[in-house]
């Protein structure tokens, strides 16, 4: 991948509709006072020097005062800062302050680390750059350090000297932020991240089968981030000199840099791919989230090839463990779209069950209103049915199926028929999921597909009621390849097996849909051994009439693919077969 920043027209669009893109919360503007009243908040243009990662950062933030907060009637505060490529004055990123500042909050504002007119290099959502440059605008909500200018606040609601009552909130680049800011100051009371990730080795190169294995690149998404960071003189033409790297990068801290050039090199040896997965974990929650206390509202897009459900759960799953109060909302849209009627926006938050949510969430933590709801501990976004799904806890895998040797999916081991089929790899993609930056550039997708010979499906019978599913199905598998056995041990990870498991809704009439285009990336960690495999959380409903088609692929446009030609069998028999279970909350597949 060359390192130059790009200058066609056609890599400005792509950097600037993946800017927009990387920040996708959908906030309208607050309307302003009527004739006569006061405006409802003052907007102050910040700057700070702050210390971060060993480095000094210029930090530039908007500062949201409502109208009547001083020091006599105090008011907690939201921080907030841009998804990726973002600044603080995007749409998106501004309008949280607006929208919070209109509500009687203060709101602060700013441009992350390497973004708009904020220094340093960009560094991940690093704890220890990103999460204590946002430790040190907690400072000045507190009262305690000023802005460059000198201007100091004595504002904000405390909980004691120095510890101001204060909550973040932001989506994507800017949800991760608020976990690592967390990780490092305990002072922050309440967290609401949306569409964020849990681990950057998994989103970026996702192994649904063993994450100790390196995964297969997501070459589209990553290399279109890398686009955005590298080309910021493109968005951001006066650069402060603190966001040039001299050490191969441009705009990057180095070891970003190496770990996409690894990724996009297709060779993984040991000890280089050790490395990159440490760094990409380091910088990811799944790192340090055992260092966050703080309430965290954990909203993530069922529509998002990105961040899937999968990395929400693990974040909630892990902070559940060590008792901190976590709620999780499965909303519609994500990276990849889905927006719904209805659906979130902070502008007019009372208007959405999430933005309901929202804003019970901050009256709990921030206004210690006691009497504030904060909803159950999981709720859904349900197409076509009204209102959302709520329950104490995430389905189970609830009924399992057996992959039938006639291609069949069966409810019963003993239905199960012996046999064996076979597919191979093309040198080039044969099955397709999505164009994961056609959003971006406004180029159209077409329609999933795989190409006959270079994928198995296993189809179950036309359902006899609704089947409602919620969650991450799991299969487990089994697969011959020799070809793939004589090179699995050479050292470089990329001579071991890829391939793709997915899960196809299929109409009476043969149309078939792949559920938000989402599939499960799966490098084999050892061909001679059977392996699970976890796909991505879903939300569908199938229903009567139509049939489940479990699918292994053995390419996908979206993705890195295998080394060399690798010709796959599948062998089934009663006592010895592969298996799909699901997690049900209603009907059952039979």
């Amino acid at each position: 991948m060359s390192r130059a920043v790009p200058r066609s027209r056609k890599a400005l669009a792509l950097v600037a509709g993946a800017a927009a893109l990387a920040a996708p919360l959908a906030l309208a503007a607050p309307a302003a006072g009527a004739d006569g009243d006061p405006a409802p908040y003052t907007v102050t243009p910040l700057r700070f020097t702050v210390e971060a990662g060993g480095r000094s950062c210029a930090v530039d933030a908007d500062l949201y005062r409502p109208t009547g907060a001083d020091a006599a009637h105090p008011a907690p505060a939201v921080l907030a800062t841009n998804g990726f490529g973002g600044s603080k004055s995007d749409g998106s990123t501004a309008a949280i302050g607006k929208a919070f500042a209109e509500r009687g909050y203060v709101g602060l504002v700013y441009s992350g680390l390497g973004f708009g007119k904020s220094g340093c290099l960009i560094s991940l959502d690093a704890p220890e750059t990103d999460g204590r440059a946002a430790a040190r605008l907690v400072d000045f909500l507190a009262g305690t350090r000023a802005a460059d200018d000198g201007t100091r606040v004595d504002f904000i609601t405390r909980d004691g000297a120095g510890d101001p009552r204060v909550g973040m909130i932001g989506g994507s680049y800017g949800g991760a932020v608020q976990l690592a800011a967390a990780s490092v100051d305990p002072r922050i009371d309440a967290l609401v991240p949306l569409i964020t990730w849990n681990d950057l080795a998994y989103s970026l190169a996702p192994n649904a089968a063993d994450r100790a294995t390196p995964g297969v690149f997501k070459w589209q998404w990553a290399n279109g981030f890398y686009l955005i960071g590298e080309g910021q003189p493109l968005l951001s033409p006066s650069l402060d000199p603190s966001r040039i790297n001299s050490l191969g990068c441009l705009h990057f801290v180095t070891d970003a840099c190496d770990t996409v050039r690894l990724l996009n090199s297709g060779r993984y040896p040991a000890a280089e791919s050790e490395k990159m997965l440490a760094y990409a974990r380091s910088v990811s929650p799944v790192s340090y989230l055992d260092r966050i206390t703080a309430p965290t509202l954990i909203v993530q897009g069922q529509s998002d090839s990105l961040f899937n459900l999968n990395e929400a759960r693990a974040t909630y799953d892990r902070l559940r463990e060590r008792g901190v109060d976590t709620r999780m909302i499965w909303q519609s849209w994500g990276h990849s779209g889905g927006q719904k009627p209805g659906e979130l926006d902070l502008g007019d938050p009372e208007g959405s069950y999430v933005g309901q949510r929202v804003l019970a969430w901050f009256d709990r933590y921030l206004r210690k209103d006691a009497a504030a709801d904060t909803g159950p501990a999981f709720a859904w976004y349900r197409e076509g049915r009204s209102g959302y799904g709520t329950a104490d806890r995430i389905p189970a895998l609830s009924q399992k199926l057996y992959l039938s040797g006639d291609g069949k999916l069966v409810d019963n081991r003993t239905k199960v028929a012996r046999g064996s089929r076979q597919y191979t790899n093309w040198p080039v993609p044969t099955s397709h999921s999505e164009s994961s930056l056609a959003g971006m550039i406004g180029l159209p997708d077409p329609r999933p597909y795989d190409t006959p010979g270079t994928y198995l499906g296993w189809t179950s019978a036309p359902l006899t009621e609704p089947v409602d599913l919620v969650g991450a199905p799991r299969a487990t598998l089994r697969v011959v390849s020799p070809a793939t056995e004589r090179v699995q041990d050479s050292g470089d990870a990329a001579d071991k097996l890829v391939l793709f498991a997915k899960l196809y809704d299929v109409a009476p009439d043969g149309t078939k849909t792949l559920v938000n285009r989402l599939v499960a990336p799966v490098r084999v960690p050892d061909v001679t051994r059977p392996f699970t495999v976890e796909l991505p959380g879903i939300v569908h409903r199938y229903e009567t009439g139509h049939r489940l088609e479990f699918v292994v692929a053995a390419s996908d446009t979206a993705y890195s693919g295998n080394r060399g030609i690798k010709p796959v069998t599948v062998v089934s028999a009663p006592e010895s077969t592969g298996t799909l279970s699901l997690p049900l909350v209603e009907g059952r597949v039979g």
